[in-house]
C-alpha cells in the first residue's frame, strides 16, 4: 500500500472542516464544506482502486500456493511409486522437485499474509473516511440549520429567500477555487469535481448500509454480553 495513501488518509481524518472553513475566510463558506465532502469521496475512490488491485494480488498469489502445494503432494506421491517399482533415479527427480517446491511455498505464505494485512489496513482506511464523511455532513447540517435561524425573519421572505444566481455560482467558484488551495497545502490532495451523481449516491447507500450492520451486530455483541 503507498505511503500518499496513509498520509492522505491521516490528513483528512485528523483534520476538520472549520480549519478549512477559517482558512477561506471571506469565501462562501457552505461550497467550502461541500468541496471537502467531494474530496473524501474522491479519496475513497482511490483507496477503493488500491484495494481492488492488493485484493487481485491476494488471489494470484492463493491459487499460485494452491497449485504448488498440490504439485508438491503429487510428486511426493510419484516419488513413493518410484521407489516401489525400483526406480530411485525418477523418485530422486522428484525429491529434487519437490525441495524447490517447498523452498518456495513458505514465500508465498508470506505474501499472503502480507497482502491480508494491506487489504485489512486500507478496508480500515475506508471506513475511518466514511465516518469522517458523515461527521462533516452532520457539521454541513447543522451550518444550514444555524444560518436558516439566524434570518432575520423581519426580512420580506422573497428577498431574504432570493440571492442573484450568478452571485452565487460566482461565491461557489471562489470558495471552491480557494478550497483547492488550502486542501492542496494542507493534504497533498487536489479538487475533482463532483462525481458522478448515481454512482455516488449507490455507494453513499452501501456505505450507510454498512455503517447500519456493524451498529447493529456490535449492539447485538453488547446484549449477548450482558446476558452472559
Amino acid at each position: 500500500m503507498s505511503e500518499s495513501l496513509a498520509a492522505r488518509v491521516g490528513r483528512i481524518v485528523s483534520g476538520g472542516l472549520n480549519a478549512l472553513v477559517d482558512a477561506v475566510e471571506g469565501q462562501a463558506p457552505e461550497a467550502v464544506m461541500e468541496q471537502a465532502i467531494r474530496e473524501i469521496d474522491s479519496v475513497i475512490a482511490d483507496a477503493r482502486l488500491e484495494l481492488g488491485g492488493v485484493s487481485a494480488n491476494l488471489h494470484l498469489a492463493t491459487r499460485r500456493h494452491a497449485e504448488e502445494s498440490n504439485k508438491l503432494e503429487s510428486l511426493r506421491e510419484k516419488a513413493e511409486i518410484a521407489i516401489e517399482s525400483g526406480r530411485d533415479d525418477l523418485a530422486t527427480a522428484a525429491i529434487e522437485e519437490s525441495l524447490s517446491i517447498e523452498d518456495q511455498v513458505p514465500v508465498l505464505a508470506e505474501r499472503m499474509s502480507d497482502l491480508r494485512m494491506q487489504s485489512e489496513k486500507i478496508e480500515g482506511y475506508i471506513r475511518a473516511l466514511q465516518s469522517k464523511k458523515r461527521e462533516m455532513r452532520s457539521e454541513l447540517k447543522a451550518f444550514r440549520t444555524s444560518r436558516a435561524a439566524a434570518a432575520s425573519p423581519g426580512v420580506d421572505g422573497a428577498a431574504a429567500g432570493v440571492v442573484n444566481q450568478a452571485e452565487r455560482e460566482n461565491a461557489a467558484e471562489q470558495a471552491t477555487s480557494a478550497f483547492d488551495r488550502v486542501l492542496e497545502r494542507q493534504t497533498g490532495l487536489s479538487g475533482v469535481g463532483a462525481t458522478d451523481g448515481k454512482r455516488a449516491a449507490a455507494l453513499d447507500e452501501l456505505d450507510n448500509l454498512a455503517h447500519e450492520n456493524r451498529v447493529q451486530a456490535r449492539l447485538a455483541a453488547l446484549k449477548a454480553q450482558r446476558q452472559g
